[in-house]
């Protein structure tokens, strides 16, 4: 096995790694932004294209499974190549596929585009918070950046459906694909002259095994949400899915616990904290997910609203994730993360509850703050999650640490989207209020799972402990 110990770098000025932090966020916008972007132009996209819900769903899922299968591999190449070089790498890779995208004639070539987004995708995500973690030694300055990084990350999600409302109301639905240009081209110059190189202190190999299991796994389990109200759920094909599931799953535990540099440490789930950090942050997305489709077709096929209008009607929410994400850095910092966790969780589930007994008429002043509470919940819980997931493991493994975590987020994208789609498949305009009550008693579960979550976290940071 290859070693490498790196010197210890000087540290940089404060400017300088606040600058550092600004240039990771706005490509870390990017990827949130086209998680979510698409979601409203859903309905467009279907008639452009002349496909289904159950197609559009693959134009989603497409990028969140490609992106989780691969955040981790991309995370440990960051840790031996460079964390700058791999980063820039994903931005390339990710500006080329936009582009595709933009002049996909047909819903599968469009499909593959967003997997190779999710390809190029997956060398930011988990980059970028290394880069972060590693400019910022100091843990209370480490948990604002993280707050401020929760928050970009955030806004880019929640704010997805306005931006992809407002672009196809004025220029149609390529016009999401094609504003990644120009950001890409920023970024590219902005981390060629601000962003220093960094790699692990210790270089790891490739876990090719586990790498393709986990890829099988996931997109197996997610292609079957998809495809279940179609094919049925008892069907010989399902069944076969079932059993690829299990044996991928199966044979990914067995490689992992064999390998001498596994792809993922499975020991680490054996710790409380990690483990649900990693279990919040997939339940966190679940719900924004199911949220945010869910309200797309209800909004523009039951209700007959524009593509821009549903958008607007998201911005609650944008609004709540934007304010409360860098509040919670500091609580994080000051507190520790079992109150931002609470206030995460009572804000989420008040979210779901409001929006239990959805109807044709609901009262639109009652979508809006259904809307602001999931975008609190949603803000207070991402600074926490990430905080405790990154303090779970060494420093120098801060890549891998941040491809676990962001793999969460985007394994939770995907099945949000699935299980939505899934509810919703088939059903006629007037049923869909009824149809979508299950996903909103799921997104109801998910806030109350963070209370959970909450109990196993710490009451208090060490620092808050001896600041006290």
């Amino acid at each position: 096995m290859t070693t490498t110990i790196l010197a210890a770098q000087p540290a940089l000025s404060a400017r300088r790694r606040w600058t550092v932090l600004a240039v990771c966020a706005l490509s870390m916008f990017l990827v949130g932004l086209d998680t979510t972007i698409v979601n409203v132009g859903l309905p467009v996209i279907g008639r452009g294209l002349g496909v289904g819900t159950r197609g559009l769903e693959w134009v989603v899922d497409a990028y969140t499974v490609v992106l989780a299968s691969l955040l981790i591999s991309s995370g440990a190449l960051a840790d031996r190549f460079g964390r700058r070089r791999v980063f820039q790498c994903g931005l390339i890779v990710f500006g080329v596929a936009s582009l595709a995208c933009a002049v996909a004639p047909s819903l599968g070539f469009l499909v593959v585009a967003r997997a190779v987004q999710g390809v190029g995708a997956s060398m930011l995500s988990p980059v970028a918070l290394a880069i972060v973690v590693n400019a910022m030694p100091d843990p209370r300055e480490r948990a604002r950046a993280i707050g401020v990084w929760a928050s970009v990350f955030g806004l880019s999600m929640a704010a997805g459906p306005v931006t992809g409302g407002w672009l196809i109301a004025a220029f149609g639905w390529r016009s999401v694909f094609w504003i990644n240009a120009p950001i890409i081209v920023a970024a590219l110059v902005l981390v060629a002259v601000f962003v220093p190189e960094s790699r692990g202190q210790r270089a790891r190999r490739l876990d090719l095994p586990g790498q393709v299991l986990l890829t099988l796994a996931l997109c197996v389990s997610v292609g079957v949400l998809i495809e279940g109200p179609r094919i049925g759920w008892a069907s010989p094909l399902a069944m076969v899915g079932y059993a690829l599931i299990v044996v991928a799953t199966a044979g990914f535990t067995w490689v992992e616990l064999h390998q001498r540099e596994p792809l993922m440490d499975l020991g680490l789930f054996r710790r409380p904290l990690f483990a649900s950090a990693v279990l919040g942050a997939m339940a966190v997305f679940v719900a924004l997910n199911v949220s945010l489709l869910l309200n797309t077709l209800y909004l523009q096929h039951a209700r007959g609203w524009t593509p821009l209008a549903s958008g607007m009607a998201t911005l609650p929410m944008a609004l709540g994730a934007t304010l409360c994400a860098p509040w919670s850095g500091n609580l994080v910092g000051r507190l520790g993360p079992r109150r931002p966790l609470v206030i995460a969780g009572g804000f989420t589930a008040a979210g779901g509850l409001c929006m239990v007994n959805l109807g044709q008429d609901t009262s639109v002043l009652l979508l809006l703050l259904a809307h602001l509470l999931i975008g609190i919940g949603f803000g207070f819980a991402n600074a926490p999650l990430t905080n405790t997931a990154v303090s779970g493991l060494p420093p120098s493994r801060a890549g891998v640490a941040g491809a676990i975590t962001s793999t969460a987020r985007q394994v939770g994208s995907a099945v949000g989207i699935a299980v939505a789609g899934g509810l919703v498949t088939g059903v006629s305009p007037a049923g869909l209020a009824h149809a979508s009550h299950p996903g909103w008693l799921l997104v109801t579960a998910c806030g109350l799972f963070l209370f959970i979550v909450a109990r196993a976290s710490p009451a208090a940071t060490p620092l808050a402990r001896r600041s006290a």
